[in-house]
């Protein structure tokens, strides 16, 4: 055996290089024209993700973009305020019963979990139907 006859067990693996022409066919594994097709070009990764996120079909409404009440039950009502007293989303901001959302204070929907055995007047909020019941059952007032 000489030198010029030796040969390595395992040689040496070389990786593919895509998008540069030659051997490797007419447009080098990247499709046909478009975004990706173009040379010194990728998606932003943000915007990746939205698309991915989306669903498939035609017609997608973005309800998930909607703002959305935050939700306040009678028996947490029941527990932050006295008898009388006026309940608006601003004094829930600041009893901490809720969180600003976005730097402002956010809508709220009281729901008719728990009970209510107090009189209190309520404003600037959406109602569920049972909470409504409760509320002026026990002698409180609800305003627009």
């Amino acid at each position: 055996m000489q030198l010029h006859q030796l040969k390595r067990k395992n040689p040496n693996k070389t990786s593919i290089k895509i998008g540069r022409g030659g051997k490797r066919g007419k447009t080098s594994g990247r499709g046909h024209k478009g975004q990706n097709a173009r040379a010194g070009t990728s998606k932003r990764p943000e915007m990746r993700e939205v698309i991915k996120r989306l669903p498939k079909k035609r017609g997608y409404n973005f309800k998930s973009f909607q703002k959305r009440p935050v939700l306040v039950n009678l028996a947490i009502l029941e527990k932050s305020f006295s008898a009388g007293d006026e309940v608006t989303p601003k004094i829930l901001f600041e009893k901490s019963v809720i969180k600003r959302k976005e730097n402002k204070i956010p809508d709220v929907k009281i729901l008719g979990n728990g009970d209510l055995n107090k009189k209190l007047v309520i404003s600037g909020c959406v109602f569920s139907q049972s909470a409504k019941d409760k509320i002026e059952k026990n002698g409180g007032s609800i305003k627009a």
